[in-house]
Parts: C-alpha cells; structure tokens; sequence
C-alpha cells in the first residue's frame, strides 16, 4: 500500500478570511486577494486549480501588491 496524502493536499482549504471587499479597480478580494473568477471558480476547481490559486496568492502577498495594480493577464 502506498502512501495517503494529507486532506490538505486533495481538498486544499479556501483561502478566504471573511473580509470579503472587492476593490472595485482590481477587482481583487482585500482580505484573501483573490480575483473575482477565482473566487468563483474555487468551489468546482481540481486540488491543482486550487493549489495554482494558492500559489498565486502567494506570490501576491510575497510581492507586496496593494491592490492597485492591474490583473495579470
């Protein structure tokens, strides 16, 4: 038998803090900094799209961006 891996990995868990603000120029969540279709894909994306997005958010908050900057294409 192998190895499980952890739940964390198959059911990464939602990023959201509830401190759900839209920045209305951005477009990006102030609490979880998530953008608007990430936070509306979350719920039916693969653990690989979730772990993308958590990654991103990652790198959003390691960058330091305010959230004035525009979303990355």
């Amino acid at each position: 038998m192998g190895e499980q891996e952890p739940a964390s990995d198959r059911f990464p868990p939602s990023p959201c803090i509830g401190i759900c603000l839209i920045d209305p120029a951005t477009g990006r969540c102030r609490g979880c900094l998530r953008y608007i279709d990430e936070i509306a894909a979350w719920y039916d994306a693969s653990a690989a799209e979730k772990r993308a997005i958590l990654t991103r958010i990652a790198e959003r908050r390691r960058s330091g961006r305010d959230g004035t900057s525009e979303k990355p294409e």
